[in-house]
Parts: structure tokens; C-alpha cells; sequence
């Protein structure tokens, strides 16, 4: 189990950069990317090799960067339940759903892909500590593995983040800063905190790894499906990775042969108070505007300018896919409704892609056969604030009322 990593590659002009050294953006400002021999792949593993292996993210060891198994710093990631949501599937005119559920991870969010990942191979190339901005959920995680790892983690984030994400970062040894403002902010921030005091920014896209954590979502949801692909992917998006990460995975699989060349359609969901790439694919761009005034109570999808927004865009227009702006009302009663028809909590974001579903049912682009899989990217229970719970109060001698 060794990485075939060859180096790293921009995303946008394709240069290439030696990745065994500390890299950040390319020189025209785009993110890198991790390039490997998939032909080495080939010849050193195939899909039943891997299904013999233990269940965590780690078993695509050659699709990974971290070239020692040593550096791997691990809290028991990887293989998510995939499970059918037979009832609101139905209720949505759509009877083959099925939801992968990233709320069953440590930290309780597709975050700590990331950070296994990015945070091993930080490790691996000596870094000794790393700051990064958040809107919460990337912090905890980040935080978490970086005290995993032994290195120390500064973490920025906007005032109004959820309380848990603020608990978890100093829980863990960050420290951890609110900013009265966004997650641009706090970008700019750290990254000026980074310059003057030699810290690893691992922001969103700056540093190439997160990005391969994130692309074991693709790889396990496909070997979950018997190494065949669904016909639509649902993805609740605020910076874009994990869409990016899960595209990259059926390119790699692809060129591997271990999936034919058929490509799901890919479809981002966004918070209507905050949808740059939804405005952007509707108007053909290849990029995305920063969005004015970005507002939701699904701070995850709260990332007013995308730094991938342009590699969004493009995995979109490959795969037919499209991108759907959800309210944060609509995004709620999906997470209600999935509660209650099928007992699984997703986390708002979560609720927004499952009503983008709903949506394009409705329009008529989702056919009533297809096979889509949503990714719930964290459990809801993280977000207390925006359950609303009003149970009624008995006395101790009050008798129960006949169910309805």
C-alpha cells in the first residue's frame, strides 16, 4: 500500500510543481492538484484486493498523498453508511434515493476526510503548525487531527459559526479567533497571520490535500455500489471541494478502467442567500462572482467566493449536470421530513440537497428511474439552533393522550 503520487499539477494552466515540498496555489493563483502512475495503480491493485482491506478511507493508499504509512494520522475515518430513503424517496417521486451519510464520521462531518488527509500529509512534509479560516464544521476537524497529529492549529471563524464547531477547536488545543464578519474575512486573516508568522494556511483550496480526503467520498460510494455509478449525485455546496474531490475520483477510476465511461450527473445545491455557482451556471460563466450580503443557516454552504468555483463549473457542464438555489425554509422541512419518514437527522446542508432533489423532480430533469445519491455532509445534531422543539409539559399525574 504506497502512494503513486508523481507531483502536482494546476488545475487551471496545468503546470506542474514538485510535491514533496511545502506547495500553496499555483503562480496564476488556481489550486494544485495531486497527480499519480495510475498505471502503477493498475498493475499493484485492483477493487477485490481493496475490498479485502480494513474499512477506513486508508484503503486507497495509492490514490492518496501521503507516501509513509508512519504520517497517517487517523480518528477511525471512512466508509460512510449508504443507505436508501425508501419513504422520502417516494414522497419525492423519486423511489431509487439514497443518501450517503458523512454524519457518521469523527467530528461528525465530510471535514475530517480532509483533514486526515491533508493534516498526514502536513505531518509528512514537516510542517509544525497550520492556521486556516472556517465556518465551523473544517475547524473542529482540522483541530481535532492537527492534536491527533501533534502539531499545533490556529483557526478563524465568523462570530455567528455554530457554538459547537467554537467548542470543538478549543477542546482540542486551537486557538481559535471570531471575527466579526464572513469566512472571506477570516481568510484574509490568516493568510496575513501565515506571512508574518511562518504558519501552514490550510485554507480551503490552497493547500492541495484536502482535496484528496474529500475524494474518498467518490472512491468509497462507487466501490459501495459495486464499482458501477448512480445516475445523478446530489452535493450541498459552499467552497466546492468535496464536488471537486468526487469528480476527480470518477476521472482517476475511469482512467484506471475500474468504472466505464459513464459519468453520474453531477448537482450542486446552494442556499438561495448565498448561490454563486448557481448564478454562474445559469449565465454560462466559467467563473463565479462573489455573492453581495451571503446569509444561511447552513453555514456550510456560506462561502460568498468559491476559490474552486471554476472547477465546480466545469465538472458541471461534463457530467450535464446543473445547480439549484434551495431557501433555508425549504432546506429545514427536507431536514425535518427526512427525520421524521426515515429517523436520519442531516444537517442543513444536507436538507438543502434533498430539496434541490424535490426541485428537479418537479421540473421534470430528475426522471422518476434514476438512481440518486445525495451527500449529507454532517449530522445535524451539530446544529441545535435551528431545530425547532416544543414538546408539551405534563404534570407527573397527567395521563398520556391516544396517539393520532
Amino acid at each position: 500500500m504506497h502512494s503513486a503520487l508523481t507531483g502536482l499539477a494546476c488545475s487551471r494552466c496545468a503546470e506542474r510543481y514538485d510535491a514533496d515540498r511545502v506547495q500553496g496555489l499555483c503562480r496564476c493563483g488556481s489550486p494544485l492538484l495531486a497527480r499519480y502512475d495510475l498505471a502503477a495503480v493498475r498493475s499493484a491493485v485492483d477493487p477485490a484486493r481493496i475490498a479485502s482491506r480494513p474499512p477506513d478511507l486508508w484503503r486507497y493508499a495509492e490514490l492518496l498523498p501521503v507516501r509513509a504509512a508512519a504520517h497517517r494520522v487517523s480518528l477511525g475515518e471512512g466508509m460512510t453508511p449508504l443507505l436508501p430513503l425508501p419513504r422520502l424517496g417516494a414522497r419525492y417521486g423519486v423511489p431509487g434515493l439514497l443518501v450517503k451519510d458523512e454524519g457518521a464520521l469523527p467530528t461528525g462531518s465530510f471535514k475530517a476526510r480532509g483533514a486526515a488527509v491533508g493534516v498526514s500529509r502536513a505531518r509528512e512534509l514537516g510542517i509544525r503548525a497550520l492556521a486556516l479560516p472556517t465556518n465551523g464544521n473544517a475547524g473542529g476537524a482540522w483541530a481535532s487531527y492537527a492534536a491527533r497529529a501533534g502539531l499545533a492549529a490556529t483557526v478563524v471563524m465568523p462570530v455567528d459559526a455554530p457554538p459547537i464547531t467554537r467548542a470543538e477547536c478549543v477542546l482540542a488545543g486551537a486557538d481559535l479567533y471570531l471575527v466579526r464578519g464572513v469566512i472571506a474575512d477570516a481568510g484574509r486573516m490568516v493568510h496575513r497571520a501565515a506571512v508574518a508568522h511562518g504558519w501552514f494556511e490550510a485554507a480551503t483550496l490552497k493547500e492541495p490535500y484536502r482535496v484528496e480526503g474529500k475524494k474518498t467520498m467518490g472512491l468509497e460510494l462507487i466501490e459501495q455500489l459495486g464499482w458501477r455509478v448512480p445516475d445523478v449525485i446530489v452535493y450541498p455546496t459552499g467552497g466546492g471541494v468535496g464536488l471537486i474531490g468526487i469528480a476527480k475520483a470518477l476521472a482517476e477510476l475511469r482512467e484506471l478502467g475500474w468504472i466505464d465511461d459513464r459519468l453520474p450527473r453531477l448537482v450542486v445545491a446552494q442556499a438561495a442567500g448565498c448561490a454563486p455557482i448557481v448564478t454562474a451556471f445559469a449565465a454560462g460563466a466559467e467563473d463565479a462572482a462573489p455573492w453581495p450580503d451571503p446569509h444561511t443557516v447552513a453555514y456550510g454552504l456560506n462561502v460568498a467566493a468559491p476559490l474552486g468555483a471554476r472547477q465546480v463549473l466545469a465538472a458541471l457542464r461534463d457530467t450535464d449536470g446543473t445547480a439549484v438555489a434551495v431557501t433555508d425554509a425549504d432546506a429545514l422541512a427536507a431536514q425535518a421530513d427526512c427525520a421524521r419518514a426515515e429517523g436520519l437527522l442531516v444537517c442543513p446542508e444536507g436538507g438543502a440537497a434533498l430539496d434541490a432533489v424535490r426541485q428537479l423532480r418537479a421540473t421534470g430533469w430528475l426522471n422518476p428511474d434514476d438512481e440518486v445519491v445525495v451527500l449529507n455532509t454532517g449530522t445535524g445534531l451539530k446544529y441545535p439552533e435551528v431545530l425547532c422543539i416544543d414538546p408539551p409539559v405534563l404534570n407527573p399525574d397527567d395521563d398520556l393522550p391516544a396517539p393520532p
